[in-house]
């Protein structure tokens, strides 16, 4: 049995529940990954069922379209519907779930050529309708992406399940560094190596999901726990950020890296057997930097030592190394995103270490310069309206 401790609230884990509603609500309402339909679109009337995709008319003009999609199917089976073209393809709009008997709109803007509907029902039904033929020119058509099968993940997943057992043991080195630091006496060398040793751990941001309950005694914030910071059993690096800032000395800190050194030692003898689900990766991409925006960007997650812009830059890491890994799948699917997000990421980080002076120390987030904090959150946001596409960008259509 690996050691328990109280349900710690990890900003992540918080963070996720919040991401996994939106999706459902995306889903639901049927806009995720949908163009915008065409204001000058009549709703062109489709059903659906397991006997078909609907009967598109054979011949319209280029340009906006939008289809009002009706599923008939009486057998509770849920549809993913797309449009497609049959010479090269590629998926051009989507409803990624549409349940028996709702109505949803399919809306994008297509070039001249040749396009089809397809339904993918969730019992493996897989419906194609007649082809139908687009005439004319269109200004804004889409341009379309390939579709992806889910085993495509899978050598992305291998790659940074290798990536982060390589990094674990530097996490070990920092964190038994902190804990000898302790049980010297020498708390001021403690809060330089706890620092080194959370950075280690912020920048497997893409792993933790994988962590199981390791991830809450690592990096478990008070938030929700009975008695806030005071709550017996609080452990992880928020915890002794907390003892060592809040002027605790050696003795009090001790059992608290004590623990994190054992903690750490179960995680890496765990891992092997634990796996990074396929669909984290995209997510992650976006998600680490909406972890950083909420509790490092706000100070939520500073617990003493006015490190949270290190924690961010520790998080643009994490980033990077995930969108390096999953280069070779977004770039045929969108081949101007990398370069946007590149510029972006590196705007970011170059706004960030403008913080961190030559010793290594970083400006406390308080003390940031207002023309300088709205540079962080400007571009930080701009970054994440390009992070958000991956994920969708992304997401397994195996019979699209």
């Amino acid at each position: 049995m690996h050691p328990k401790s109280p349900s710690p609230a990890s900003p992540r884990a918080a963070w996720r529940a919040r991401m996994a509603g939106l999706a459902l609500i995306a889903a639901a309402a049927g806009t995720a990954g949908a163009a915008a339909a065409g204001a000058g679109a009549a709703g062109i009337p489709i059903s659906i069922g397991e006997t078909g995709c609907g009967a598109p008319p054979s011949r319209m003009p280029a340009g906006p379209i939008e289809f009002t999609v009706t599923s008939t199917d009486t057998d509770n089976a849920f549809a993913s519907v797309y449009v497609i073209n049959l010479s090269g393809g590629l998926v051009y709009a989507e409803i990624p779930s549409i349940a028996p008997a709702k109505v949803l709109l399919l809306g994008t803007t297509l070039s001249a050529g040749t396009y089809a509907l397809r339904c993918v029902f969730t019992d493996g039904t897989v419906q194609t309708s007649a082809p139908f033929t687009l005439t004319g020119t269109a200004a804004g058509a889409v341009a379309g992406y390939p579709p992806m099968p889910d085993l495509a993940l899978q050598q992305p997943v291998r790659a940074y399940s290798a990536y982060v057992e390589s990094r674990l043991p530097a996490l070990l080195a920092d964190s038994t560094a902190l804990n000898a630091d302790v049980v010297a006496g020498d708390l001021s060398a403690a809060k330089t190596d706890w620092l080194a040793a959370h950075l280690d751990y912020e920048r497997l941001g893409a792993a933790y999901n994988a962590f199981g309950d390791f991830d809450g005694e690592l990096n478990g914030m008070a938030t929700g726990l009975p008695r806030g910071v005071d709550t017996p059993g609080w452990t992880g690096f928020f915890a002794i950020e907390h003892a060592l800032w809040g002027g605790q000395g050696a003795a009090a800190v001790a059992p608290l890296t004590g623990k994190l050194v054992s903690t750490v030692k179960a995680l890496i003898r765990d891992f092997p057997s634990e796996e990074v689900d396929p669909g984290d990766l995209p997510l992650r991409a976006h998600e680490i930097l909406e972890n950083a925006l909420q509790f490092q960007l706000t100070g939520i997650a500073d617990y003493g030592s006015g490190t949270t812009l290190a924690t961010a830059y520790a998080n643009t890491q994490g980033t990077a190394e995930i969108l390096g890994i999953l280069k070779g799948l977004i770039a045929p699917r969108d081949p101007g995103l990398l370069p946007t997000v590149d510029s972006d990421l590196a705007r970011l980080q170059t706004d960030l270490l403008a913080e961190r002076a030559a010793d290594g120390a970083w400006t406390a987030l308080a003390d940031v310069a207002p023309a300088q904090r709205r540079r962080i959150d400007s571009d930080t946001g701009a970054l994440l309206e390009q992070l958000a596409l991956i994920p969708n960008l992304l997401t397994p259509r195996n019979s699209a």
